[in-house]
């Protein structure tokens, strides 16, 4: 057995203690008090991850609120459940991870199968939760310059094992816009094919979607997500 030390990562005493390099070990210090309130930490498969930059305003901030106002209006509007952003812990036991996207939709209906459980938050009340435990429906993450490996090869494959159903990656960094759509297959994600136009189909939400990235008062970007009906 593997004997680990506790970490302090900065001068902020942002302590990782040595018991979390299990899920279980985790999951007891991401639920309690202890838990830092800043940054993004995530376990993968016995790693703890920590990236304490901060987001980039106009190639992350902006565009993760853009998606998750289009798709907010989109779930509510249809009455199918919740759409999470920032701070939202996923846990898979299936898949050892806990991790906090940048943004989650959550059906109501895989709640009521089972498919994911909300996890009580202790000592807080009735109706208090603090992990979703299973695949939500949908997960979207946007890429940062700190994370570029983890968001665009590591955590796909993590997710796929999990079976979240479709995951929305997007790269607002460079001087093109990289917005993939990809749908859980036998094999794990496909890529969902773009259109002459630019949209692309999102079976789990049965609409079209396409993001377009414009300049917009003092030079700075706005993004937009169109959305259509789609195959059903």
């Amino acid at each position: 057995m593997t004997t680990r030390a506790a970490v302090i990562l900065d001068e902020e005493d942002l302590r990782i203690p040595a018991e979390v390099y299990t899920l279980a070990g985790f999951r007891r210090w991401s639920q309690g008090d202890e838990f830092p309130e800043r940054g993004r930490i995530d376990y993968l498969d016995g790693e703890v991850e920590v990236d304490l930059s901060p987001e980039d305003l106009y190639t992350h901030s902006v565009v993760k609120s853009e998606i998750a106002t289009g798709l907010h209006t989109l779930v509510k509007k249809t009455g199918r459940g919740n759409v999470f952003i920032d701070r939202t812990r996923i846990v898979s036991p299936a898949a050892e991870l806990s991790v906090e996207p940048d943004v989650v939709v959550l059906f109501w209906e895989s709640l009521q199968s089972g498919r994911v459980r909300e996890i009580p938050s202790a000592g807080k009340g009735e109706g208090r939760y603090i992990e979703l435990e299973g695949a939500p429906d949908l997960i979207v993450e946007v890429v940062s310059d700190s994370s570029v490996r983890k968001d665009l090869k590591r955590l796909p494959a993590f997710y796929a094992r999990a079976g979240v159903p479709e995951l929305w990656t997007v790269d607002a960094r460079g001087e093109s816009l990289r917005f993939e759509i990809r749908h859980l297959g036998p094999s794990g994600y496909e890529v969902q094919a773009a259109d002459d136009e630019g949209w692309i189909v999102s079976p789990v939400l049965h609409h079209r979607f396409r993001l377009r990235r414009s300049r917009g008062m003092l030079g700075r970007y706005t993004y937009e997500l169109d959305q259509a009906a789609g195959p059903a």
